[in-house]
């Protein structure tokens, strides 16, 4: 699990691997594999090293991705 925080500043856990899709308008906009939707202040380039960075935690190397 990797955090992210909302738009009313709460920190909010999501499963990376669920995620489909990221849209920034210009807030940050998670859309999962469900269909639902997340809007986070972080940025794309803070969550894709989140992402990066819980990926080599787990082992898996970018190549495997």
């Amino acid at each position: 699990m990797i955090s992210v925080t909302r738009l009313d500043g709460n920190i909010y856990w999501i499963n990376p691997h669920m995620i489909e899709s990221m849209e920034k308008t210009p807030d940050l906009t998670i859309t999962f594999l469900s269909g639902k939707k997340v809007v986070v202040k972080d940025s794309p380039e803070e969550l894709i090293q989140r992402i990066v960075d819980y990926r080599r935690r787990l082992g898996i190397s970018a190549q495997e991705i």
